[in-house]
């Protein structure tokens, strides 16, 4: 069992996405989804499906979904929750189980989180890209390295102890090895690994927007405030002068 599995073995990943933080999160994402998805009823598969909340909607929306899920916890909960959904253990880095041009559309919103080279990153996208027809989509999602820095570094003040750790370098940029878990970028190492994939950009925004760091106010809000808020986050996920500090963000790619 490795690092990430014995970390998903006690993260409870089912209930992530049923916070308010996690509701915008997914509706934020599920709306650019339906917006940039190339045809009504496509073939799509979900890599790192987690518990299978994306696959479960997609599949409802009509699509035909194969859900890959590393995490043997995970995989089983999602088996468990979906059972209609063809989901496979398997690694991101390697879908040999899978042709190329195979389907419409695949998400990788999980694996980007825990790969700590560029070398691997590129890997999962290239394996995302072979799997995915020509002229079809790619949804990347990316934690970023100002998050990080806002959130850990500031936040629970953890600056100095980062610092003399060799965590941050001159440039603030988090620096992470897999004991750490999960892995920051910044937009240009995003745009580097598009152009080495050779990958165009549709579109990139962010779901969450700065919800994480205001989780206290967005929880206090109204069921209208809240339902409000997630429409100023709809309407502002892909400005470009709001993405580079949101906690995620999702690159949408054109094969």
């Amino acid at each position: 069992m490795n690092e990430i599995e014995k970390y998903y073995n006690k993260f409870n990943e089912d209930k992530r996405l049923t916070s308010r933080h996690g509701i915008v999160e997914f509706t934020v994402t599920m709306e650019n989804i339906k917006k940039y998805i190339p045809k009504k009823h496509c073939k799509i598969i979900d890599i790192g499906a987690g518990t299978g909340r994306y696959s479960n909607e997609l599949s409802n929306l009509g699509h035909d979904v194969v859900a890959v899920e590393l995490v043997q916890k995970n995989l089983s909960v999602l088996k468990q929750n979906y059972p209609n959904i063809k989901a496979i253990k398997a690694n991101a880095l390697n879908l040999s189980k899978f042709k190329d041009d195979e389907f419409d559309v695949a998400l990788l919103f999980g694996p980007m989180y825990h790969l700590f080279n560029n070398e691997d990153k590129l890997k999962a996208l290239s394996e995302a890209k072979r799997v995915v027809k020509n002229g079809g989509v790619i949804f990347v999602a990316y934690l970023l390295s100002d998050y990080a820095f806002i959130r850990h570094a500031i936040m629970d003040n953890y600056l100095s102890q980062d610092i003399k750790n060799g965590k941050i370098d001159k440039e603030f940029n988090i620096l992470t090895t897999q004991s750490d878990l999960y892995s920051y970028v910044r937009l240009p190492q995003i745009d580097e690994l598009n152009s080495s994939a050779n990958l165009k950009r549709k579109t990139i925004f962010a779901p969450d927007g700065a919800t994480d760091y205001i989780r206290p106010y967005i929880n206090a809000l109204t069921e209208e405030d809240f339902k409000t808020y997630i429409n100023y986050q709809l309407k502002n996920c892909e400005r470009c002068d709001l993405i580079g500090a949101s906690s995620h963000v999702v690159d949408v790619l054109i094969k």
